[in-house]
């Protein structure tokens, strides 16, 4: 489907991004300036903040040019009955809209902003001036829903990334290289997650951990913001971990950055993580992983890797992590391992 002349405003609406979700959205964005290279493109977030604001804000940088967050849309099921939303988007108007969610009320909010193309799938694309073809199935991946949607919007076709390329840059190349410097095999562990409910147990990632150590490999545990207290504990019961993203130099210059945990994820022999943004920041990185899934689905935020197994909490009687017993992760680790041996 060809346009008559090019769009020169696009904004696209998002609830929120995490660090995830980002990674896995990233496709979509790179997609979007390349279907509409001269256009303004403004990115909402409308429920919360988006993460391309700040620390992922340089893998964007020329492809969205304005960020909206917190714009008050997807918030209330009567917002739409007041008026069009305002403040940085009150009185504007976009050529194209493109809602990436599927909930009816919201998208009646972006719906009310003057447009020429709107594009939204919600309730089997209703309100969407353009539709898929009769018998469309939605995709079970974040990444391929976006794309769809884009190739509905652009008319060009946008193929499944299955691996992310992305550079975090040469300082963080390098700091990873001092951080973890050859002569070792490294084990990536990130124990957190976005709340408790998706964390196995850390007790549990202690003992692979141990047993990783007694196998003449070095455990690296990752530790973002909200596990800084884990710290000590685990150092205590595993003398031979590091603990990079703690690293007082590395902390003045990257503090958290995503970048730098990509650097550091092409150091390491395999990795293993809940299902969280370290899962898929150790993808991008090119480190084989082992992802824990309890009460979330592996489908919709499967990570972008061919060199991944996943451990499922069903699979052992329920949805909560606890079940997932050591000796399954470990042996989900060694799986990963012997792929790139």
């Amino acid at each position: 489907m060809k346009q008559s002349r090019p769009i020169a405003s696009v904004l696209v609406y998002v609830g929120f991004d995490r660090i995830g979700d980002s990674l896995l959205k990233l496709p979509f964005v790179r997609g979007l300036r390349q279907a509409f290279p001269g256009a303004r493109i403004t990115w909402v977030a409308g429920r919360e903040t988006s993460v391309y604001a700040d620390v992922m804000a340089s893998p964007v940088a020329g492809l969205i040019d304005e960020i909206v967050e917190n714009a008050g849309i997807g918030l209330t099921p009567t917002e739409f009955l007041h008026g069009r939303p305002g403040g940085a988007l009150a009185g504007r108007r976009f050529e194209l809209v493109i809602d990436t969610q599927r909930i009816f009320w919201t998208s009646l909010s972006l719906w009310r902003i003057p447009h020429d193309i709107f594009i939204s799938p919600a309730a089997r694309f209703l309100l969407s001036s353009r539709k898929p073809p009769k018998g469309y199935a939605f995709p079970k991946t974040m990444q391929r829903q976006l794309l769809d949607l884009l190739e509905l919007a652009s008319g060009k076709n946008f193929p499944t990334t299955k691996a992310l390329d992305l550079d975090p840059g040469a300082e963080a190349r390098a700091a990873a290289e001092t951080l973890l410097p050859d002569g070792r095999r490294y084990i990536g562990i990130a124990p957190g997650s976005g709340g408790p409910p998706k964390c196995w147990p850390l007790a549990k990632f202690i003992a692979l951990a141990r047993r990783q150590a007694a196998l003449g490999r070095t455990p690296v545990f990752f530790l973002g913001p909200k596990e800084m207290d884990w710290r000590d504990e685990i150092a205590g019961a595993v003398p031979e971990a590091l603990f990079p993203l703690q690293d007082e130099r590395a902390r003045k210059t990257f503090g958290f950055s995503p970048l730098l945990t990509i650097a550091l994820a092409s150091r390491l022999t395999a990795a293993v993580s809940n299902d969280s943004g370290a899962g898929h920041m150790f993808a991008v990185g090119g480190a084989p992983i082992v992802i824990l899934y309890g009460p979330t689905e592996p489908g919709k935020f499967q990570p972008m890797t061919d060199s991944l197994v996943m451990v499922r909490a069903r699979d052992f009687g329920g949805r909560e992590m606890r079940l997932i017993p050591p000796e399954a992760a470990e042996a989900a680790l060694e799986r990963v391992i012997d792929m790139c041996d």
